[in-house]
């Protein structure tokens, strides 16, 4: 009975209203096999020592793909903070939310790495972004954007590829990012020029890590933590790890690499659950539905008996 209700598309019957329910008429009305009692337990063992299997294939695989999350999260914060290099000799950096870095790095203030760009559109009439935590810096047709938005951007503010952007009331959330292309973007952002000391995709991949969103909260302004506004003095207060150049772009290819990597396996693991779950749900299917079924103690073709149950109120399968 167990395996059997597992086949029943019960969504079927049920009524759409205030309190969904399932129709007794309609439950009654379900034509179900009904074989004999020795191979209905046959079927119930086969179903549970393979349901079983199966089981804890998904399992294995579902925390294969918790691995490889923790893994993808953890992947950035230690190239852009630790280097590539695992033998290289560390030393402290001075900055709690840094912690220790490879000796040969410098620590600087935003200040000393970025200016403030201030330049306003005249005709309005280049490529708007938007900023997000999620996404970083893209073109807002990119996105699904239901926001207001303004008739017009003249007077809006200019950008470069490489500009770092940031929402100004929600970078505490991470919505900053480096922009890939020239644009413009809301007056309320600010936007700022990284100078000759660091590439723009390892900001990018700094800016955007939670523990960086976490420390520029410290330097935001506001009565409400809701409400908190990152300004251009509060940037300039927190301290950057700036590792050479070269090292910059072997951690940005490597990111890059990594997660390439990590997401195939996730959606190949991905896929692996989704089969094996469609092979269990066919395996009930066919052993509980099946015109014809075996005894398990003996070779003999039984037929299946269809039933239908009888409605009313005191009927029960």
């Amino acid at each position: 009975m167990y395996w059997l209700l597992q086949t029943l598309d019960l969504d079927v019957g049920s009524n759409e209203a205030a309190f969904p329910g399932l129709s007794r008429d309609s439950a009654y009305e379900s034509v179900v096999t009904c074989p004999s009692l020795e191979t209905q337990r046959a079927i119930a063992n086969i179903l549970d020592r393979e349901t079983a299997r199966i089981d804890a294939l998904v399992a294995a695989k579902e925390r294969l793909r918790l691995i490889l999350a923790e893994k993808r999260r953890a992947l950035v914060p230690h190239a852009v903070t630790r280097g590539l290099n695992p033998s290289a000799p560390l030393r402290d950096s001075g900055v709690p939310w840094l912690g220790p870095i490879p000796k040969h790095w410098m620590v600087e203030r935003s200040r000393w790495l970025f200016r403030e760009r201030d330049e306003r559109s005249i005709t309005g009439e280049e490529e708007l972004m938007t900023v997000s935590h999620l996404t970083g810096v893209i073109l807002r047709s990119e996105k699904d954007v239901n926001m207001f938005e303004a008739e017009t951007t003249e007077g809006y503010k200019l950008c470069q590829a490489g500009d770092l952007v940031i929402n100004t009331l929600w970078a505490c959330m991470g919505a900053m990012g480096v922009s890939p292309v020239d644009g413009l973007v809301s007056p309320a952002y600010n936007v700022y020029t990284p100078n000759e000391l660091l590439t723009p995709a390892y900001v990018d991949a700094l800016v955007r890590m939670p523990v960086f969103a976490q420390e520029v909260t410290r330097y935001s302004k506001g009565v409400w933590s809701s409400r908190l506004r990152l300004y251009p003095e509060g940037f300039y207060e927190v301290w950057l790890p700036v590792p050479p150049l070269d090292e910059q772009r072997a951690i940005v290819a490597h990111i890059a690499a990594e997660t390439a990597r990590l997401d195939a396996l996730r959606l190949a693991t991905d896929r692996i659950i989704t089969l094996l779950k469609e092979r269990r749900a066919a395996l009930i299917a066919s052993a509980v539905r099946g015109s014809r079924c075996y005894s398990s103690s003996s070779n003999t073709e039984r037929e299946l008996i269809i039933w239908r149950p009888r409605s009313g109120r005191n009927s029960s399968l």
